[in-house]
């Protein structure tokens, strides 16, 4: 009686290139839905000669005919949400109503992105955010007594009567940590977020409802998670995760739609490993090699352009993920940037106080004193980015495919051997 729901998910720590995944599975569902995060997440997908990066809005968005959804789960700055839907209308994307945006998504205001500045300034242990102030709104929408819902924002004298009561006690706790900077004022607030609301009306709707409507109608969803399983709030590497369950774990409550409705779930792994901000990242590469990939992968964020930390693949972590995740397939990308190196490393244990272990540790500090056992295989050294069927692939390349494949346990359904959407393998074909 159920129909098909498919969740795109990253197992490592984000930027696996998931939004290629979503871009390519979009064609086969009718609703494309984001369940977690905000604008802190970054998707580049190329569409045709185009190269877009997307932020708050599905990816979906770029299919004409699909329903592109940004559930409760998510947390909307609206300058920064208009500022992605111009850029779209101007490349000739139309915004109409194939956009929803949930009544009861949470919105960031100016004076999160000071909170999150001032927070990682006084901290003795720097998270080392994206400063979108995602974290300090998920902490508002916990504390509820200083949240604000995107529905909110429809109602112009119940804003500033809201604004009214908050911004002076955020005024009051912001001065304590930068007291030279010039309070916020609740009128001014209150008038331009009132006219973001006015703008988002079209948009706004009860998107559970919705997607339960879809449901019923035996649409087709695609769930897009944004960041990585490894940055999961509860699951992740805490402290040095984000603000939301980044992992499967957030679908349920970040859409309104029950998890036994998920018939697939797409693990996105790059085929090494990359890391942007603070924490432990046991296969981290210090050196030429670690460069290399940084340079090959141009491994630099698509929200932040901060240089990510690079390191060979990880399957104990991803081990770790992948179960956590409910993985049934893998979606494996960047196989092209490994194509210049004689041998690459796969870590199938670490090494920590003296014993060897295969389980990914959930205390941060056992994980830092983690050093990578690697498994080396031989490189290929042959440009991939032509391959359009596994047979294709130099040996070498499948047989560590193949490696990582037999470690997690999982079957690969897609390969991804460059940016463009035909750069693809796809090996099932029933994808």
């Amino acid at each position: 009686m159920l129909m098909t729901a498919t969740c795109v998910v990253g197992l490592q720590w984000g930027d696996e290139a998931k939004g290629k995944i979503v871009d390519l599975l979009a064609e086969q569902h009718d609703c494309i839905v984001r369940y977690n995060g905000g604008s802190n997440a970054g998707h580049t997908v190329v569409h045709g000669d185009q190269k877009f990066k997307l932020s708050l809005v599905p990816t979906g968005i770029l299919r004409r005919g699909k329903q592109a959804v940004i559930a409760n789960g998510v947390v909307v700055h609206p300058p920064s949400l208009f500022e992605e839907l111009d850029r779209l209308r101007a490349a000739g994307v139309p915004i109409a109503d194939n956009l929803a945006i949930s009544d009861r998504a949470h919105v960031i205001f100016p004076y999160h992105l000071r909170e999150e500045a001032a927070l990682e300034g006084m901290s003795g242990r720097p998270i080392g955010t994206t400063g979108r102030g995602i974290g300090p709104c998920y902490m508002d929408k916990a504390g509820r007594v200083c949240a604000i819902r995107v529905g909110e924002l429809l109602d112009p004298v119940h804003l500033r009567a809201r604004l009214d009561q908050i911004v002076p006690f955020k005024n009051r706790l912001l001065a304590a940590a930068a007291p030279e900077a010039e309070p916020f004022a609740a009128a001014a607030l209150a008038e331009e977020y009132a006219r973001y609301g006015a703008a988002l009306r079209p948009h706004v709707t009860d998107t559970s409802h919705l997607l339960h409507e879809a449901l019923r109608g035996r649409k087709r969803l695609l769930f897009e998670g944004a960041q990585g399983s490894l940055l999961d709030l509860d699951h992740g590497t805490f402290p040095y995760v984000t603000s939301s369950n980044s992992s499967t774990a957030g679908l349920w409550s970040g859409s309104g739609v029950p998890a036994r409705h998920l018939t697939k779930v797409v693990g996105v792994i790059k085929a090494y490993t990359t890391r942007v901000g603070e924490g432990p990242f046991p296969t981290e590469l210090h050196d030429a090699v670690g460069e290399q990939i940084r340079q090959t992968g141009k491994e630099y964020g698509t929200v932040t352009g901060r240089p990510r930390r690079c390191g060979w693949f990880d399957l104990v972590a991803v081990r770790y993920s992948s179960a956590l995740a409910g993985a049934d397939t893998l979606a494996i990308m960047l196989l092209d940037v490994l194509s210049e190196f004689e041998q690459v490393g796969l870590c199938v244990a670490y090494e920590v106080d003296g014993e060897r272990i295969t389980e990914f540790p959930g205390d941060v500090r056992r994980l830092g004193r983690c050093q990578p056992v690697y498994e080396w295989l031989p490189g290929w050294q042959k440009d991939i980015a032509g391959c359009r069927r596994l047979a294709d692939l130099p040996p070498a390349a499948r047989r560590y495919l193949d490696r990582i494949s037999a470690g997690l346990e999982l079957p690969v359904s897609i390969v991804s051997v460059g940016p463009d959407r035909d750069q693809t393998i796809d090996v099932t074909q029933g994808l």
